[in-house]
């Protein structure tokens, strides 16, 4: 459900010095429709549109495995994933670009609207926003991008928009459309926009030790740790594009080591509702909110 004026009243009373913080900021949110269903949807949308109006430059980047395997299997066409990445050939690249652009991406902005947000819609190919080459041909029409024109963002949110960015991206060493990985295309837009987080919404708790048993949670992954993580199979399957998207996010915006008695933060990452992957810098904001206790919350020493 979403918040009656009484819970936005009382949040943003409880919120206003962590507010003053990150008024003006950007903060990606990496939406994920297998994570979000049911009445989840309206909270955490109405969540989003709080942090826009309080004056926070939101930015969502969504993918739509989902609606990608219901269309695919409509059709009569079956669903291939390698290490973690959808096989994207000719006919499935088709779907994949209906399917984002089209029908998840207007959906999105349609329910932001209707909750009382300014939601407008982007794709990666508009303004040339992702440009990628082919990551490997193993994996069909799927991109690795190289450039990232961040200028429709910016445009959108100079002018009060939350914009809602499809992942597809335009091809530069082919007359084609790529599929990007959602999670690498969010973490490569927080860099080209600066972005103060990267907040990734999915459908795990985050990286267990044991993937049967929640009690082996780990709450804090170091990035000298991941090779190791990935080498005993901690990290496997669809957590590889995750982690290297927040990888790549924080090595671009600053270093987690402890220096000099400090740390130094300058992007952070966390994964609402499990781990907080690397480290947050602000004290809990939300009031008790799930969504954004755990998009500002403090990292647990």
């Amino acid at each position: 459900m979403s918040f009656n004026e009484l819970d936005r009243a009382q949040i943003l009373a409880e919120a206003l010095p962590y507010i003053q913080k990150f008024t003006g900021k950007t903060i990606v949110v990496r939406y994920d429709s297998g994570a979000v269903h049911g009445e989840t949807v309206e909270t955490v949308i109405s969540d989003i549109i709080l942090l826009s109006l309080v004056g926070i430059r939101v930015v969502v980047v969504h993918g739509g495995t989902p609606e990608i395997n219901d269309m695919l299997t409509l059709l009569g066409r079956e669903s291939k994933f390698i290490d973690g990445l959808r096989y994207t050939d000719g006919p499935t690249m088709a779907v994949v670009q209906q399917v984002l652009c089209g029908q998840v991406n207007k959906d999105l902005v349609a329910t932001l609207n209707r909750l009382g947000g300014k939601a407008v819609g982007l794709c990666g190919l508009d303004g040339g926003l992702f440009q990628a080459r082919v990551l490997d041909e193993k994996y069909g029409l799927v991109g690795d991008i190289t450039k990232v024109d961040a200028a429709p963002v910016t445009g959108a949110l100079d002018g009060g928009y939350i914009p809602v960015v499809a992942t597809v991206a335009q091809g530069v060493d082919a007359e084609v459309s790529y599929n990007v990985n959602a999670d690498t295309a969010a973490a490569k837009l927080a860099v080209a926009l600066g972005a103060e987080k990267l907040i990734l919404l999915t459908d795990v708790r985050g990286l267990l030790r044991d993937a049967k048993d929640e009690r082996t949670l780990l709450p804090v992954v170091e990035l000298a740790q991941v090779p190791a993580l990935v080498k005993d199979g901690v990290i496997q399957g669809g957590m590889i594009p995750k982690v290297d998207c927040c990888v790549e996010a924080v090595r671009s915006g600053g270093d987690l080591r402890r220096v000099g008695g400090e740390d130094r933060y300058v992007k952070t990452v966390v994964c609402p509702d499990g781990c907080v992957l690397f480290r947050l810098t602000a004290k809990p904001l939300g009031g008790g909110n799930p969504f954004l206790d755990r998009a500002f919350g403090e990292l647990p020493e």
